[in-house]
């Protein structure tokens, strides 16, 4: 599971408040508490202290055990139980059994004592000492009722407090990742909006933070690139220009240099000669094919390339294509009549020139040539049983120039066949797709929409 920025800073935003507040409080309960009891055994021990100073009777040893009784009753006035030890008398209303091994030593070295015990499931404080009298000891239990209380109501009031610093720092998490997350977001719809082409996107620099430099930064590479988008525009615009007006001053000279080469084939020419004309009649057909090529591509650049529409059958369409190329009776063709579509019949022809002569020069027989309808659209496959495209050929075999001389034989063709192929679907508002078949060969199809597209 997958959390956003906005969640992660809150998190560590709050746990950041409560740990801090935690620690404090935790801190501050601590010594207070530590405080509490210190006061509480304090008093304890001042208390039996003051009382023994009080009622220790001074008379003849040894005592008796009323005697005894009388100075555990008169400290029993003032705590909870007491108990008066001499020798191996004791008596009061203080078991014995309460008073631990270890502090009748301390108590019996002359020193004053205490220690926490539990009884009856009450922690309470049991303090000693010796008095005046030789032998004579007093042990006093007070209860730690008052302290635990105060503890407890100190717990009670850390962890309100805990509460409300959770609130509060969630509260500032809040305002801490919107704060850092406004220009976060304002950057990526800026990104967002230069990814789709809006090269004219910055961003508002707020203050001198790191945020704001990389503001600044983003603005910079935004100028940066759009004066490189700029200089490709222009670079491009300028070779698009180059490549129209040498491809039309061309057409010129080509046109006198096909009629001469026509004028030389109907010579009588001797043999070398004959080679001679016919290798440069077809070198100046394979130049003009090119210019022509060449400029069609230029008018698809430029957008002059239309669509001069008409309702076309398709069948006799894609059948009259074949026949004026001879290959009718070569290509194997499934064109159902009655296909009528609304297409540019000229455009048409050009794409199945250069896909069904694509596949008769490069693929294996038979290749084929199928018709199909749907709603919508109509749909022409061209297939060949060939060796079929590399995988690394084919994102590339629309692309202009490109020829896959290592997949397959060296072509004479100029490498626009398909790229002008594409762009005439792409006019009439449909697709071309080259993909391989299942089983060997490559398939060509193109989709046109049976009601045109933009004129």
């Amino acid at each position: 599971m997958t959390f956003g920025l906005r969640t992660r800073l809150v998190v560590a935003f709050a746990l950041v408040g409560v740990l801090a507040a935690m620690a404090v409080a935790g801190g501050m309960y601590l010594k207070a508490r530590s405080v509490i009891l210190q006061q509480a055994q304090d008093a304890a021990v001042l208390a039996l202290t003051d009382g023994v100073n009080g009622i220790v009777p001074v008379g003849a040893l040894p005592l008796t055990a009323r005697q005894l009784e009388q100075i555990a009753s008169g400290l029993s006035d003032r705590d909870d139980s007491a108990v008066a030890v001499y020798g191996d008398l004791s008596a009061g209303g203080l078991p014995l059994s309460v008073v631990t091994p270890e502090l009748r030593e301390a108590v019996r070295g002359g020193h004053v004592a205490w220690q926490r015990v539990s009884a009856g499931g009450v922690t309470q404080l049991v303090s000693g000492t010796r008095t005046a009298v030789p032998g004579l000891e007093v042990y006093a239990l007070r209860s730690l009722e008052p302290a635990a209380a105060s503890i407890s109501a100190l717990a009670t009031i850390a962890w309100l407090y805990g509460a409300a610093a959770l609130v509060v720092a969630f509260a500032l998490a809040l305002l801490a990742a919107r704060s850092v997350l406004r220009p976060v977001r304002e950057l990526d719809d800026a990104a967002r909006r230069m990814g789709s082409g809006d090269l004219e996107s910055r961003l508002d620099v707020r203050g001198a933070d790191e945020l704001a430099g990389l503001a600044v930064t983003f603005n910079h590479t935004a100028d940066a690139l759009g004066r490189h988008v700029d200089d490709l525009r222009r670079m491009e615009a300028d070779a698009r220009r180059f490549v129209a007006d040498v491809s039309h001053e061309l057409r010129t000279p080509l046109a006198a240099m096909t009629a001469v080469a026509d004028v030389l084939d109907e010579e009588d020419l001797t043999t070398d000669g004959a080679q001679a004309a016919r290798i440069v009649g077809q070198e100046t057909r394979n130049l003009t094919r090119l210019v022509n090529d060449l400029m069609e591509i230029s008018r698809f650049d430029s957008g002059a390339a239309a669509l001069v529409l008409d309702d076309v059958d398709v069948s006799a369409a894609a059948r009259a294509s074949l026949r004026a190329r001879g290959w009718l009776d070569s290509v194997e063709t499934d064109l159902p009549t009655g296909v009528v579509a609304r297409l540019d019949p000229r455009r048409l022809d050009v794409v199945l020139a250069n896909l069904v002569g694509n596949a008769v020069r490069h693929g294996d027989s038979p290749v084929t040539v199928a018709l199909r309808a749907e709603p919508g659209w109509i749909v022409v496959t061209v297939a060949d049983r060939g060796p079929g495209l590399p995988p690394e050929v084919l994102p590339q075999v629309f692309d202009r120039f490109y020829k896959a001389d290592s997949a397959r034989a060296r072509s004479t063709g100029s490498g626009l066949g398909l790229a002008i192929a594409r762009e005439n679907a792409r006019l009439h508002g449909g697709t071309l797709v080259a993909e391989n078949r299942p089983d060997g060969g490559a398939l060509f199809t193109l989709r046109l929409p049976n009601a045109g597209g933009d004129r």
